[in-house]
């Protein structure tokens, strides 16, 4: 049998596009369980898009190219934030609890890079659980998706005559199936997992960006990488986040004797983009002043009411943040990188689409603005659904695919400690030279696992772009680029991996 579309990856995204597919069947697979292992339900800030009386979309396309650092896309600023408030309202409508104000209003925050009040919020910090479970009712009650829950993808099916025919799945009895398509969309989230230290699922390793490449998608901009400043930093793996609103609505970043950093570093201070913000937190870790999050002032007491996922996390972690100072430290957070689309999702691999964070069009550049994410994937989600449902009937045959090596959990780790010292918040040739030394021996004991795959994405991305720019900061290269080029690489550029980095060259 041939499903007409197949989707993988059940967060937003994937959630969206099922939904805005209608009335085309659609099968869906969940990787975990329905409403578990996706970054959605973690996102605690909101939506942004242009809702506001003093704001417009082309203003928040503007705050999008200029939080980029040079590398966004603008006509894809564009488009994202021009559908930004239907898009926000669809998902109201579906029952999604956004904030109201008296008058009738939407109840907005300012987050970092914003020129205004912005991002349309649930319960201070509960947009992303919110988001989630209105999307899941809404997909359990539509009658053209199949939900196969707990299906995992280890493979897309190549096509006898061209392109992508599908997937192989495991069950969640570990038996594999192949599972045909005339169109497969791909959102399975980020490459944050592979590192140590992370606010997303630690099984999202990159996944989507191997399968693409091995059909020859293009992965683009993997080195570019946002490290969320204010990840609650009492060891848990993945990391609690202490949401940027609260820093919108005034709490402070300071050292252990509390005193303020950030006005000497950037003039919008705490509100300064995140990449700013996050190499502060980092050197003050480093130098040994410590970083931390007062909020004692700015919220206080309505902490539980206010922000409840954050009390939630401090307090099991022995912290009262209505009294105490948080401890932060930058956590891998979001991936602006991964496989190249067009505006509506096609990889240019004949029936292969993807979307959300496991996707690159180029609309977040090297630093993505603060709740772009959620939008990112109801936007160009809602366009991959209308071009998938236009384009043309695809026969397809597959080939056989075989199911990729797993790595071992204490190569996993090992993996991740290194990617988190040597392709981190700062970065250098050397350690990206001996972060590939590492995976090169990595892949000669346990062979091609698809962390590793990715995790060479990353590195020859980031070695080979000289300079330093947005989330991509090198010791060696401090000053950015005149000239701004995104990086494009396929599974093939990947040999010349152990060439030192001056050999390499520029991206």
């Amino acid at each position: 049998m041939t499903h007409p579309i197949l989707i993988v990856g059940a967060g937003i995204a994937g959630l969206w596009t099922a939904l805005k597919a209608a009335p085309s069947p659609v099968m869906l697979l969940t990787g975990a369980p329905l409403g578990h292992g996706s970054s959605t339900g973690w996102a605690q800030g909101g939506v942004a898009a242009a809702l506001g009386p003093d704001d417009s979309a082309a203003l928040h396309a503007q705050d999008t190219v200029m939080a980029g650092a040079g590398l966004v896309d603008e006509t894809a600023a564009m488009v994202l934030a021009s559908a930004g408030a239907s898009e926000v309202r669809a998902l109201y409508d579906l029952g999604a609890g956004f904030e109201r104000t008296t008058d009738g209003g939407w109840a907005l925050s300012r987050e970092a890079a914003h020129s205004v009040a912005r991002v349309a919020r649930m319960k201070g910090d509960q947009a992303g659980a919110g988001i989630l479970q209105t999307l899941i009712e809404a997909v359990r009650a539509a009658d053209h998706i199949d939900i196969r829950d707990g299906w995992r993808a280890e493979a897309l099916l190549p096509d006898l005559e061209d392109g992508c025919a599908g997937v192989l799945a495991r069950d969640p009895d570990g038996a594999l199936h192949r599972l045909e398509a005339q169109h497969t969309v791909l959102a399975t989230g980020s490459i944050g997992g592979l590192y140590a230290v992370t606010t997303t699922p630690w099984t999202s390793q990159g996944q989507a960006m191997v399968m693409a490449a091995e059909l020859g998608a293009v992965i683009r901009d993997p080195e570019f990488v946002q490290f969320h400043p204010t990840a609650i930093d009492i060891g848990r793996d993945p990391a609690p986040l202490a949401t940027e609103a609260l820093r919108g609505d005034g709490a402070i970043l300071v050292d252990r004797k509390g005193r303020r950093f950030m006005p000497e570093v950037h003039e919008l201070a705490e509100l300064a983009p995140r990449d700013v913000v996050a190499r502060a937190v980092h050197a003050q870790n480093l130098s040994g002043k410590g970083a931390f999050l007062d909020a004692s002032d700015a919220i206080g007491a309505a902490f539980p009411d206010h922000f409840p996922a954050v009390f939630k996390a401090c307090m099991s972690g022995g912290i009262d943040p209505r009294t105490d100072l948080i401890p932060v430290a930058p956590a891998a957070h979001y991936h602006m990188g991964g496989i190249e689309t067009d505006l509506d999702g096609s990889t240019g691999v004949a029936g292969l689409w993807a979307g959300g964070e496991c996707a690159c069009t180029g609309v977040h550049g090297a630093n993505r603005l603060a709740s772009n994410s959620l939008l990112d994937g109801l936007v160009f989600g809602h366009r991959a659904a209308d071009a998938i449902k236009a384009a043309p009937a695809r026969a397809v045959s597959a080939e056989k695919a075989e199911a990729p090596p797993a790595l071992p959990d204490d190569a996993l780790q090992s993996l991740r400690a290194a990617i988190s010292a040597q392709a981190g918040v700062i970065r250098d040739g050397a350690g990206l030279s001996q972060l590939i030394s590492l995976i090169d021996a990595l892949q000669a004991l346990h062979g091609p696992a698809p962390a590793l795959i990715a995790a060479r994405f990353l590195a020859v991305g980031a070695l080979q772009r000289e300079e330093s720019r947005g989330g991509h900061s090198r010791t060696d290269f401090p000053a950015r680029s005149v000239l701004a080029q995104p990086t494009r690489l396929r599974l093939d550029d990947l040999s010349n991996a152990s060439l030192t980095p001056r050999q390499a060259g520029a991206a």
